[in-house]
């Protein structure tokens, strides 16, 4: 199970699908893959009506002999967006197909601009985290990216220096993942005791509820300096994948508050494959759950939930930040 968390993708091998160039062999070499080896039939079937057999028929009338492989990828684009999936991506020379509408249909709240303006010319930088003090005397770290390497090392000498401030705020707005064990390591500074966090089932067959028995996921205490003060942790909706398990982690640590937007989702453990003319396929192939057992494929609703408002921005204020300040504050 820790391989399969630490390594972010893995492969898997599909059948002989005859003459690679034939856009109706593809056609049914993606369905299939998808149909074998997808992890959230059931659940989408129940939260958003999601029948993989009528987006076959569906489909199936839309390809022909004579298409060349711009329209071929452009159908079969629309086709897996059915799953409303980020972590699903049809690779081509020349595109990359995707469902981003987890945070491309929802407000941003975040302006980088104005975020820039807290962090100023004199933030440090440690790997991948920007970090500095406030005025208010309350610590800021902004965290861009889980593909960020952050090492013990970096994270031990960020909160010792840190250490003199009230309480901390990590940022994670727009954070749209990277590796796993980046958010475990990052997410182990913010508890003194093991916490379960989650489960993961793995696919042990071909049809759709074939899964092993949920395995329970642990979240064990950094052996490096940990934060013992409060923090608030600054969520939007483009906060997924990894960030979406940083987050489902965090929330069952003791003086963590998220506070911001719901996140975007994507607790599918991504595996790919390969379709006759060499397009590569990702998908999710190994659902992630909660403590409680509950998806988060559509992600993680926030403890206090705050929006960025119009008037603070043009008087150049990130109402999440100052939010944060203040609470901490209290």
């Amino acid at each position: 199970m820790v391989i399969m968390l630490l390594s972010f993708s893995s492969c898997i091998k599909g059948e002989d699908w005859g003459n690679g160039n034939a856009p109706m062999d593809n056609f049914k070499a993606l369905w299939t893959i998808i149909d074998e080896h997808y992890c959230f039939f059931d659940y989408k079937a129940k939260a958003i009506g999601l029948d993989w057999n009528n987006v076959y028929k569906k489909y199936e009338a839309r390809i022909s002999e004579k298409m060349d492989n711009k329209q071929l990828f452009e159908v079969l684009g629309e086709m897996l967006s059915e799953l409303q999936d980020g972590h699903v991506n049809l690779y081509a020379s020349f595109d990359i197909a995707r469902n981003w509408n987890w945070r491309e249909d929802f407000p941003s709240n975040f302006n980088d601009s104005i975020q820039q303006l807290y962090l100023g010319k004199d933030y440090k930088i440690a790997s991948g985290l920007k970090y500095k003090i406030l005025p208010d005397n309350i610590g800021y770290i902004y965290y861009a990216s889980f593909s960020n390497g952050i090492g013990d090392g970096n994270l031990s000498e960020v909160l010792n220096n840190l250490s003199t401030c009230d309480g901390i705020i990590l940022d994670v707005r727009n954070n749209t993942g990277g590796n796993l064990s980046y958010a475990e390591r990052l997410a182990a500074r913010f508890t003194n005791e093991k916490i379960l966090v989650g489960y993961i089932c793995h696919k042990t067959g071909t049809g759709h509820n074939d899964f092993s028995k949920p395995e329970e996921v642990w979240l064990e205490p950094s052996d490096g300096v940990r934060w013992q003060k409060n923090a608030v942790v600054l969520t939007n909706r483009s906060c997924y994948s990894a960030t979406n398990d940083f987050i489902k982690s965090v929330k069952r640590c003791p003086n963590v508050t998220i506070i911001g937007d719901r996140t975007g989702g994507g607790s599918g453990l991504p595996f790919s494959s390969e379709i006759p003319n060499g397009w590569s396929i990702r998908f999710s192939a190994c659902p992630m759950y909660d403590a409680d057992m509950q998806q988060t494929e559509f992600g993680i609703d926030p403890d206090i939930k705050v929006s960025q408002k119009k008037e603070d921005i043009l008087k150049d204020k990130d109402t999440l930040i100052e939010f944060a300040r203040e609470f901490l504050k209290k």
